[in-house]
């Protein structure tokens, strides 16, 4: 019988050095490593930056936008002096700047309406995406903040205290329409929300002006346009 050899099998030794040399080089080495290969790699395919996003989709009034959330269409755009029944005040300067939505919960459980849910998140100006509309109420009762019931269509009327100065009666307004994600809460919570709004599509109306700054020395004919205007848009002045 030949006594046991010392000697490791060829393979073992052959990797011994490298598991050895591995132990004494710093973690973020690797990472580092990693990411020079990866740059070079992603350099013969013309860089990170060659996938075009695409396009939003266009839209105009009444045209209707789906997802699992919500099904939204766009009525019009009103700017107005005050808007009160919407539960919006104004500061000297400032406008209330009016977007009437018909909306319909798609989800199976009802939806709050409110700064951070739903049509606050998913209805926002193209130029100020981050000023999300200061009031949300019921087009028909005028309830503020009201919640969306499953499968229930609802009108309502979006509300932004904006300067006088920015927007003008016959300006195209151009509305962002945001998808969100359905996320199941885990851990130290629980429930299930919609979270990470996501441009999906873009609607262009035309602003109309319902409120035209009439002073008393205004013309009968100029205030009954005013109020007529206002009838038909179902904002009153």
């Amino acid at each position: 019988m030949e006594p046991a050899s010392d000697a490791q099998p060829a393979p073992k030794r052959r990797f011994e050095w490298l598991r050895k040399a591995g132990d004494r080089v710093p973690t973020k080495w690797f990472a580092a490593i990693g990411t020079v290969l990866f740059l070079a790699a992603t350099a013969g395919f013309g860089g990170l930056a060659t996938a075009k996003q695409p396009g939003l989709a266009e839209l105009g009034p009444g045209d209707v936008h789906r997802n699992d959330q919500l099904e939204l269409a766009v009525q019009r755009a009103v700017l107005v002096d005050e808007l009160p029944e919407a539960g919006i005040s104004v500061e000297p300067g400032q406008r209330v700047l009016a977007v009437v939505v018909d909306v319909e919960n798609r989800w199976t459980e009802p939806l709050e309406t409110f700064e951070g849910r739903s049509v606050s998140d998913a209805v926002v100006l193209e130029r100020d995406p981050g000023h999300q509309a200061d009031e949300v109420a019921r087009y028909d009762d005028g309830t503020f903040g009201p919640t969306l019931q499953p499968g229930v269509p609802a009108t309502l009327v979006l509300a932004w205290a904006v300067d006088g100065r920015v927007h003008r009666g016959g300006d195209a307004l151009r509305i962002v329409l945001n998808d969100e994600t359905l996320y199941t809460a885990s851990f130290v919570s629980s429930g299930r929300s919609w979270e990470d709004p996501v441009p999906a599509a873009v609607v262009t109306v035309e602003i109309e002006d319902v409120g035209a700054g009439l002073g008393d020395d205004a013309e009968p004919a100029d205030v009954e346009a005013t109020a007529e205007a206002s009838a038909a848009s179902g904002v009153s002045p």
